[in-house]
């Protein structure tokens, strides 16, 4: 018997039982589709998280209070260990810092934004001059606050675009008056788009900064203090990034009389880090959920299996009559091999199918991208052929191994 002849006898024998196919193919159709949703929604995300976490700033370092060796919560206002705004001065000095560029202390927190009768809720941060070049953003409208807006305490705001075109519309805000945390703010510029931030919920566009001094003064009510959340700084070039990292790791460390690097009550971090980080937790997700994908696959190779040895039961006089008219063990195992490569692969297809499906509608659904690498698609076609093939050699072999004359008597 040819391969051809082969193949259409598989395909004649699977049609012929379209419902029992079908059920067989399920377990490895979903599991397809589970691997093709999985690994794209585990590539969607990377690339969202990367993206984000550059869209913060280039060659970004960030300072937080807190050890990270220490595993508890330290540097929270009110106590030594917290950054202060002089912290932050002191990274600013060229002097003892020559590789740190821009330094923005940060703090931030929701609040309701209010413009005669439109409020809108949205984080509103509280920095430093430093924070557009730390952030590597650009004025669309009007013009970032001073330093002397910050020594003076003086009430204005500049915003992204989301939330001034949430509390304006389409008019120019720069000049209008807006209220925060209940006090009266002038809004003096308008940033430009800078994207979504992807997966975290949060975006870079839908924010107000005013000045520290300001936010610490109106917005925290707490007078004389200058603690920060965190500093973010800058390094002059990519190539500076691990020298301006030592020189903010030694400032701070002398700053706040730690004798040595595991006595710090702060922590630095870079994007590398923090893309890893992210990366990791993403990479652990896509292979729990792949696990489970695997699962099914088993499942749906056991059905495949199970559902061979049946067809093989159901044709031992067929397969006793071959063998008397000449047909080899190899012959009768390549055919039962063949109609469960077929089940397997044409489940995978289906799952495949499936699986496209899902990742063009669900984004609409979930709000997170789906990303469907050909690699992985080809790959998740391969393995639903190697799973029929791999549950197809019990059967087959068992097929191969029928003698002809117990075959025949078989009723």
């Amino acid at each position: 018997m040819s391969w051809l002849e082969t193949l259409r006898t598989g395909a004649e024998a699977i049609v012929s039982h379209r419902l029992r196919s079908a059920l067989t193919m399920l377990g490895i159709l979903i599991g397809i589709a589970a691997v093709i949703l999985t690994v794209g929604l585990g590539e969607g995300a990377s690339s969202s998280v990367n993206s984000a976490i550059s869209a913060l700033g280039s060659n970004l370092l960030t300072v937080t209070p807190g050890s990270s060796t220490s595993g508890g919560i330290r540097g929270g206002l009110g106590t030594s260990t917290a950054l202060t705004v002089a912290d932050a001065d002191a990274l600013a000095n060229r002097r003892d810092c020559p590789d740190v560029g821009a330094v923005a202390p940060i703090s931030q927190r929701s609040a309701v934004l209010i413009n005669g009768s439109t409020n809108w809720t949205t984080t509103v941060v509280g920095s430093s001059p430093g924070w557009m070049p730390v952030r590597g953003r650009q004025m669309a409208e009007g013009s970032f606050f001073t330093s002397a807006d910050v020594s003076q305490a003086r009430p204005v705001a500049v915003l992204a675009p989301t939330t001034a075109s949430e509390l304006y519309g389409f008019v120019d805000p720069v000049g209008s008056s807006l209220v925060i945390g209940g006090q009266s703010f002038t809004v003096v510029g308008v940033l430009t788009p800078q994207g979504s931030s992807g997966s975290s919920g949060t975006t870079q566009d839908d924010q107000a900064i005013v000045p520290i001094s300001t936010y610490q003064q109106r917005l925290t009510g707490i007078f004389g203090r200058n603690s920060v959340s965190s500093i973010q700084l800058t390094a002059l070039s990519k190539d500076t990034l691990s020298a301006a990292y030592q020189e903010a790791d030694d400032l701070l460390l002398n700053e706040t009389g730690a004798t040595t690097p595991a006595a710090a009550n702060f922590t630095i971090t870079t994007q590398d880090q923090i893309l890893s980080t992210a990366t990791s937790v993403d990479h652990t997700l896509t292979i729990l959920l792949g696990g489970i994908a695997a699962i099914s696959l088993l499942v749906g190779g056991i059905g495949v299996m199970n559902i061979m040895l049946v067809s093989v039961t159901e044709r031992v006089r067929e397969i006793g009559l071959r063998k008397a008219l000449g047909a080899t063990p190899a012959v009768i195992r390549r055919q039962f091999l063949v109609e469960a490569a077929v089940l397997g692969l044409a489940g995978g297809v289906v799952g495949l199918l499936l699986g496209l499906a899902g990742a063009t509608g669900l984004p609409h659904v979930i709000s997170n991208p789906i990303v469907i690498s050909a690699p992985a698609a080809v790959a998740a076609v391969a393995v639903s052929l190697g799973i029929g093939l791999g549950f197809g050699v019990y059967p087959a072999t068992r097929a191969a191994r029928l003698a002809p004359i117990d075959a025949l008597r078989n009723e």
